[in-house]
């Protein structure tokens, strides 16, 4: 299932919003990597370049999180790390079994769907705290 970008993803913070756009066609170029029967290799790669992305990301918003002294930080941190822990735990199960239609189903909801729930969640909620912190 590919996943489509559109306003209801959008958290109204530019910087966050075109960081969540890469994510969006990472996963979706990692799902079509496993469907279409693509090597290990490519998979691996997609995955590398989808895991690196994420840490990149994840540190942006913290780093958005701290300047305005988000209160739940701390919370929202705890969702970054244990997602990258699954995404590191899912990495060396398509690398050493190699992209199955039940890995495949994993990634899309332990990957694609946390994904825009937490946009659609925790992002959004300090979205909007970070906007009534930006001077107008």
């Amino acid at each position: 299932m590919a996943y489509q970008w559109d306003r209801s993803l959008e958290t109204g913070v530019p910087a966050i919003d075109n960081q969540h756009k890469q994510l969006v066609a990472a996963v979706n170029s990692l799902l079509d990597a496993c469907q279409s029967g693509k090597g290990t290799a490519e998979v691996a790669r997609t995955m590398d370049f989808l895991t690196g992305y994420t840490i990149k990301h994840f540190s942006d918003e913290e780093k958005i999180q701290k300047q305005y002294e988000y209160p739940d930080y701390a919370i929202h941190k705890r969702y970054h790390d244990a997602f990258k822990v699954t995404v590191g735990e899912l990495t060396k199960r398509l690398i050493k079994d190699g992209p199955s239609e039940t890995l495949i189903n994993e990634v899309n909801i332990s990957i694609g769907d946390w994904l825009v729930n937490h946009i659609k969640g925790d992002d959004f909620r300090m979205a909007a705290y970070v906007k009534t912190k930006i001077p107008a």
